[in-house]
């Protein structure tokens, strides 16, 4: 299985790989949304990791961007922003997830549940 991490704090990066990392046969890691679709189209991952808020293109529009060239494309947003509405949009975007950084354990139980 391929991931893609798209965090702007390469801590965080870290933080997921180190939860996920072992399911994963290749990673790659990217800081912002204008990188992701790029990485996405060369790459086309399993699933990708999310963040919402970064610079130059936030997380809901790259999950767009993502979904209206690649429909299949299974994306997880990860993020701080515990909000029902912001979850409608990320699924309304085409994200196949929401998880809050507090609990990164559920990024696993998605991605083992769905493709196990």
């Amino acid at each position: 299985m391929k991931l893609l991490v798209v965090e702007d704090d390469k801590r965080i990066r870290k933080m997921i790989l180190a939860m996920v990392g072992d399911i994963a046969d290749k990673s790659f890691e990217c800081e912002n949304g204008s990188q992701a679709f790029a990485i996405y189209a060369e790459h086309l991952p399993d699933w990708v990791l999310m963040d919402l808020m970064m610079p130059e293109l936030d997380g809901i529009s790259a999950t767009r961007e993502i979904i209206s060239s690649f429909p299949n494309a299974k994306i997880i947003i990860v993020t701080n922003i515990k909000s029902d509405a912001m979850q409608q949009t990320a699924s309304n975007a085409g994200a196949s997830g929401y998880v809050l950084k507090e609990n990164l354990a559920d990024i696993r139980r998605i991605i083992t549940n769905q493709d196990g």
